[in-house]
This record gives structure tokens, C-alpha cells and sequence, in this order.
């Protein structure tokens, strides 16, 4: 499953657009460029519907909301469905601000997204139309541990059934579900929490993912939070002394980069549940 998704993107160069947030947008135009993917970037109003028709699959991202941008995202995420292209939500932050919630909450309302994408806290207030985040991180209060887990799935398969839609839980531990079933995933490390924008990467790889492998939604997310994880663990391993948090999402971008298929699969942790 892995390295078959992985040779997809390799093969079929998904071109994504991307509606992002300032703070990452060029992290993660580099992150799909490193895993085979290309990227463009548009957010104005006028703009974005004729981006979306000449690309394959669209990533939407509230993580700096604005008025204009805000309307970008109507347009070209219903644009996107008319084509019948892959449509991801990033919910960032929502649950922090009436804005964020109420945006998160309409648009998905009125937009079929295949992949909603955030921590869990982020992931309930979609299911509950409200909720609390500690900024963009999630609440303690909501974390996904072992003695949690399978409350956790159960929560993310119902939330994909009633919305129809891939759900994708990402923190400690990633659980990845559609209706029937969940891959549950335990890759990655601690300091990952440290850089800016690892979620808004993965958000990014996994629009690349689905657009690449369009019968296997399930798979190709799965695939992509693992190829994230993964490289997080190969680019912790190659940190030096003196190195930080700047240099390792480096070392992430270029172990995402060099990764190749035999060496994902080797390398996850992986389990279908």
C-alpha cells in the first residue's frame, strides 16, 4: 500500500493549489515539490476558481483567516467539487475564535472535502460545531494516548460517516479513518511539535497524495502522514550539535525528498484496525 501510493505521486506529479497560511506557505510549497508533488498558491477571489480548474486537487487552510481569503476558499473549494477534485480541509485553530469556528463549520457545510486534517481538538469542534484549542495546538484535555485510543477511532469513523470524508487525527499518535476502517499510525517525534508548520506540510502531501491515488483515499492519507512521520524520525537522526529547530525542518524537507519507497515501508508503524 505504501510504496504504491508513494510511486502514484512519483508518477503522476499532482499539481495542487494550495489556499494556505502565511506563516507556512513556502514550507509548504517545497514540502509537495520534495515528495514529487507541484504546488501553486493563490488566495484572491478572482483568481482562484481558474487556479482550481487547471490543477488536480486543492488544499484549504484557515490557519490566517481573512475576510477576502475566506471567499476564495467558497469559490474554489465548490469549483473543485463541480470538476470532481479531491478537496482537503486544514481546520487550524478552530475552536480558538468565533471566526475560525464559524468558517471551519460553513465551509464544510457546503463543501465536500475527501480529507479533514487537524489534531483531535480541532477534529471535535468540526464534529461539535464548537470547542476549545490552546491556539493552533490541541487541548491536553483532548489527547490521543494509548488508554484513549480506541475511543478515539471509534470517533473518527463515525465523524468520516457522517460526513463522508476521510478523517485524519494527527499528534502522538496519527489515526487515519474512513467509515469502515482506521489505520492507526506511530510515527514521528516529540520535536516535530517544535517547528512551524509541520501540520500545514502534511496538509500539503496529503492533497498530493489523494489527488495522485483518487481510488484509495483512505490509503493515499495514510501513506502520507506516514511518509511525514518517518521523515521526522530520519531527519531527527541526522541532527548535529549546534542544530535547531530551523535546520530540522530542513532535515524533514530533505529526508522527504530522498525518501524512496522500499524505505517507507520499512521504516512505518503502521496498523490497520
Amino acid at each position: 500500500m505504501l510504496k504504491e501510493c508513494w510511486e502514484n505521486v512519483q508518477k503522476r506529479t499532482p499539481l495542487v493549489h494550495n489556499i494556505t497560511n502565511y506563516v507556512t506557505v513556502n514550507d509548504v510549497a517545497n514540502v509537495l515539490l520534495a515528495c514529487g508533488g507541484s504546488p501553486i498558491m493563490s488566495d484572491e477571489p478572482e483568481d482562484v476558481e481558474d487556479i482550481t480548474s487547471i490543477c488536480g486537487g486543492l488544499n484549504i487552510n484557515i490557519g490566517t483567516l481573512n475576510k477576502r481569503t475566506i471567499g476564495a476558499m467558497f469559490l474554489a473549494g465548490k469549483r473543485a467539487n463541480e470538476l470532481g477534485h479531491p478537496v482537503l480541509l486544514d481546520p487550524v485553530g478552530t475552536g480558538a475564535s468565533k471566526l475560525r469556528t464559524e468558517t471551519a463549520d460553513h465551509l464544510v457545510r457546503e463543501v465536500r472535502f475527501s480529507v479533514i486534517r487537524g489534531n483531535i481538538s480541532e477534529i471535535k469542534t468540526i464534529a461539535n460545531g464548537s470547542g476549545t484549542t490552546r491556539g493552533v495546538d490541541a487541548d491536553v484535555a483532548d489527547a490521543v494516548t494509548e488508554e484513549t485510543l480506541p475511543r478515539a477511532v471509534t470517533f473518527a469513523k463515525e465523524l468520516a460517516k457522517r460526513l463522508d470524508t476521510v478523517i485524519a487525527i494527527t499528534g502522538a499518535i496519527d489515526i487515519v479513518a474512513d467509515a469502515k476502517t482506521a489505520y492507526v499510525i506511530r510515527n514521528g517525534r516529540p520535536e516535530m511539535g517544535r517547528i512551524t508548520g509541520t501540520g500545514c506540510q502534511l496538509s500539503g502531501l496529503a492533497t498530493a497524495y489523494v489527488t495522485a491515488n483518487p481510488e484509495q483515499p483512505l490509503e493515499a492519507v495514510a501513506t502520507a502522514v506516514t511518509l511525514m512521520g518517518v521523515a521526522g524520525e530520519i531527519g531527527f537522526e541526522r541532527m548535529q550539535e549546534g542544530d535547531g529547530n530551523s535546520t530540522y525542518r530542513n532535515r524533514i524537507i530533505d529526508a522527504i525528498y530522498n525518501m524512496d519507497g522500499d524505505t517507507l515501508e520499512a521504516r512505518a508503524k503502521i496498523e490497520k484496525v
